[in-house]
């Protein structure tokens, strides 16, 4: 079956319109070298039975690890129920809510979603979510920046931010008139320098953001952070760990200003990259300023209740110079999965989660420090994550791992940080025998 609806006249009349005589005249700029020539190398065709099994060898191939990697992004338990409840064909092959007239289903979704997240984190408004957290976080940036009245344009970043976010929020401010500084961090806990931001908050700052737990697993102090930022009069952004607020204060109990962060871990699966899902919420008086859009919940003239799209900040929504957003779409899928994943777990179900898997990384810790195997290299509380020192490159020892089937971590030096720094994370779906083994390999490999 060919897809190209354009017959061999249509592609005369269009090459004669461009001034050209074959379609190898609309490649001519290509380098030579650069140019494929020939067939594809394409196998026959494959019957039905022939396709799955070779689909199935294939599959055979792939290694079954025991991931204690992180950095962002964690391998959570995801319940068989949202699996099944996703693959209805109603929300498997709903359309992105552009419009207000979207189905009932997907609006409603997006209003379930919404309500749940403002009650995990206990901040007044969530809009109907972002591709994934960075662009959440870089979005949040933006808004602040549209909040200050009195055009300020100085944003302050920790150095302990995911680099990858760091990265996106950059990219998003490359080319405006604004100036991105790094908080440094304290050597010893790994938490943001409260005097340095103390010291270079100014009646030019516009928004600080925190990240709790930041890059390397370490909690901040949020009370003290935002007492500071806000007498200076700048916007408070915190990007959080969702499940963590299980267990730690939430953004809203803070006063955070806006709040973001990246739901892959609310029973997401990891997904090779994606997709995932981005959470943005913040307080009622800035409702104006979110990007993307929300959803809410009414009533028809015979009193039934209806869903519709409150709220939509794009420039093909409204004008241009009105829009605070380019969002095209938003993760209505994984939305979908969130709410249910939330629903099915409920706050009890959620703390038991963060607790199992807190509860999990600090006894990991004890062996390995009692053991005199690796050793933490800051020292401040951590929720799941942590950064610890080896005796040996860690890329050597993520490698070994691969090849025993434990993922045992992520090399810091791709950021920068040094060689010998390796970053382990432990979720909820690690046993103790999986820890155990975790355990002995670092202990059979250090040098």
């Amino acid at each position: 079956m060919k897809y190209t609806p354009h017959t061999a006249r249509d592609r005369e009349q269009m090459l004669r319109v461009l001034g050209k005589s074959s379609i190898a005249d609309l490649f001519a700029h290509i380098p030579k070298d650069l140019l494929f020539e020939g067939d594809l190398p394409i196998p026959p065709a494959l019957t039905e039975p022939q396709l799955v099994g070779h689909l199935a060898a294939l599959a055979d191939e792939n290694r079954r690890m025991v991931v204690f990697a992180g950095a962002g992004a964690y391998d959570v338990y995801t319940p068989p129920a949202v699996d099944f409840i996703l693959s209805r064909s109603e929300f498997f092959t709903a359309y992105t809510p552009y419009q207000a007239e979207a189905s009932q289903g997907t609006l409603q979704v997006l209003y379930e979603f919404q309500s749940l997240i403002a009650r995990l984190t206990l901040m007044d408004v969530v809009q109907g979510s972002v591709y994934d957290g960075p662009t959440a976080l870089a979005e949040a940036v933006l808004m602040a920046l549209r909040i200050q009245k009195d055009k300020r344009n100085r944003v302050l970043l920790p150095q302990s931010l995911h680099p990858h976010a760091k990265a996106v929020v950059k990219t998003y401010l490359s080319g405006q008139d604004v100036t991105v500084e790094e908080i440094p961090y304290l050597p010893y806990t790994g938490q943001m320098d409260e005097v340095w931001i103390r010291n270079h908050l100014g009646q030019d700052v516009a928004a600080v953001v925190m990240q709790t737990p930041n890059f390397f697993g370490v909690l901040e102090n949020p009370y003290t952070f935002q007492r500071e930022v806000h007498r200076a009069g700048a916007v408070v952004i915190t990007y959080f760990d969702p499940v963590s607020v299980a267990l730690v204060a939430p953004p809203g109990e803070y006063k955070a200003d806006i709040a973001v962060a990246e739901g892959q871990s609310l029973g997401l699966p990891l997904g090779f990259g994606g997709p995932y899902i981005g959470i943005l919420a913040t307080r009622k008086e800035y409702i104006r300023q979110l990007p993307g859009r929300i959803a809410g919940k009414t009533v028809d003239v015979e009193g039934r209740p209806g869903y519709v799209t409150v709220l939509q900040t794009r420039e093909q929504h409204i004008r241009r110079e009105k829009a605070t957003s380019n969002i095209c779409t938003n993760q209505q899928l994984m939305a979908l999965a969130v709410a249910v994943y939330l629903s099915l777990l409920g706050p009890q179900g959620l703390r038991e989660v963060a607790e199992n898997a807190h509860r999990k990384a600090m006894t990991l810790i004890r062996r390995l420090e009692d053991e005199n195997i690796a050793h933490r290299v800051f020292r401040a509380p951590v929720f799941r994550e942590f950064v610890v020192e080896l005796r040996r490159p860690a890329r050597e020892v993520v490698a070994l791992g691969v090849e025993r089937g434990i993922l045992p971590g992520v090399a810091m030096d791709r950021w920068g940080y040094p060689e010998n720094w390796l970053m382990i994370a432990v979720t909820e779906r690690r046993t103790v025998e999986e820890i155990e083994a975790l355990v002995k390999f670092l202990k059979d490999v250090r040098a």
